[in-house]
């Protein structure tokens, strides 16, 4: 597994711990160990997300450090062109296009804290739905 989509839930959480399995997961892109795939639409709700006034209280971060980190973190993006929308497929319009670039970006997985939002939808694109515990239980050696 090399080629995954992060759902915005580990992005904020990666940064609101730096314990967790999240931020082990985003630091897994940043040594270039996993390839980071996302779209224009779904980075720009990973800023949207980390810049709400509930998140940035957690993280203390300001939001020049957030531009940052984003900044770095789109370095490290694959882009995922989308070809095709295949909406609706899961309950939650704003999971859809977490969904859509997994599938047009050829992932292996979709990372997730919400693997049943993803599930079904998912194994019929053959993306596997893994939680970011799983995500680092595959990648020891």
């Amino acid at each position: 597994m090399r080629r995954v989509v992060l759902d915005t839930s580990v992005v904020v959480a990666g940064l609101r711990s730096s314990l967790g399995a999240a931020n082990a997961v985003l630091r897994l892109v940043a040594q270039r160990r996993l390839i980071l795939l996302a779209t224009p639409p779904l980075f720009l709700e990973y800023e949207d997300v980390l810049k709400r006034p509930e998140h940035r209280l957690v993280h203390g971060l300001a939001p020049e450090r957030i531009d940052d980190l984003l900044a770095e973190l789109a370095a490290l993006v694959e882009p995922v062109e989308l070809h095709f929308r295949w909406r609706p497929q899961v309950g939650d319009p704003g999971d859809e296009m977490v969904l859509e670039a997994a599938i047009n970006g050829d992932a292996d997985a979709l990372v997730t804290y919400n693997v049943s939002d993803f599930a079904v939808a998912a194994e019929r694109f053959g993306v596997s739905v893994l939680r970011p515990i799983d995500v680092l239980k595959r990648m020891k050696p």
